[in-house]
């Protein structure tokens, strides 16, 4: 038993300048000469180039985040705690010293630090702890090492005696995985934009 194809209708010419009725030889085809078909040519010639540019950004995207090491995980999920912290204490007084951003004497530039309580290099294990990290002002942070008796003084009245006891007190080692910074990272920036989206 043979299927009979049918036949297809006649449509007119795509170009703007010809218009053309034409029988189309083949499926999609809207144009009804080679003629026809290089003066519409450059209608796909922006869209074929912006699809090409998207998959060359994807894929070197994938080959950056191959190339990324364990240390550049972690200082990618560190930025994305230390921006939660500083959207967190953002109608807050440096833990330090209780500046604000009027007060004066504050170093121009980026006024603002996340400061750890008990530096990463002391205690990593807290390193991601939201207890252990609180807006500070520069001054403090980078110029007055942290300022850390001030830190504590502010933090007892903050978070409670009990919560700095058990900052102080030991932890056990934490070694991430780099599956488990990920999703660190990812977390705090979900975090973020529910503050903002709070904030808004």
């Amino acid at each position: 038993m043979t299927i009979e194809r049918k036949q297809p209708k006649p449509k007119k010419c795509r170009v703007e300048t010809c218009r053309v009725s034409f029988v189309p030889a083949r499926l999609g085809q809207s144009v009804c000469s080679p003629a026809c078909a290089i003066i519409d040519a450059p209608r796909y010639q922006e869209k074929a180039r912006k699809s090409l540019a998207q998959i060359e950004r994807k894929e070197i995207k994938v080959r950056k985040a191959k190339l990324k090491s364990r240390a550049d995980h972690l200082r990618e999920a560190q930025a994305a705690v230390n921006q939660y912290v500083r959207l967190r204490d953002a109608d807050l007084p440096c833990i330090s010293c209780d500046s604000t951003p009027n007060d004066s004497d504050l170093m121009t530039g980026s006024r603002w630090d996340s400061g750890h309580y008990r530096s990463v290099g002391s205690c990593p294990e807290l390193r991601f702890e939201p207890l252990n990290i609180h807006r500070q002002c520069v001054k403090c942070n980078r110029n007055l090492s942290g300022n850390t008796v001030e830190y504590r003084t502010r933090l007892v009245l903050r978070i409670g005696s009990d919560k700095v006891t058990w900052l102080e007190g030991p932890h056990p080692a934490r070694k991430y995985t780099i599956e488990e910074i990920k999703a660190i990272k990812a977390e705090y920036r979900e975090k973020t934009r529910e503050l903002k989206r709070a904030a808004a």
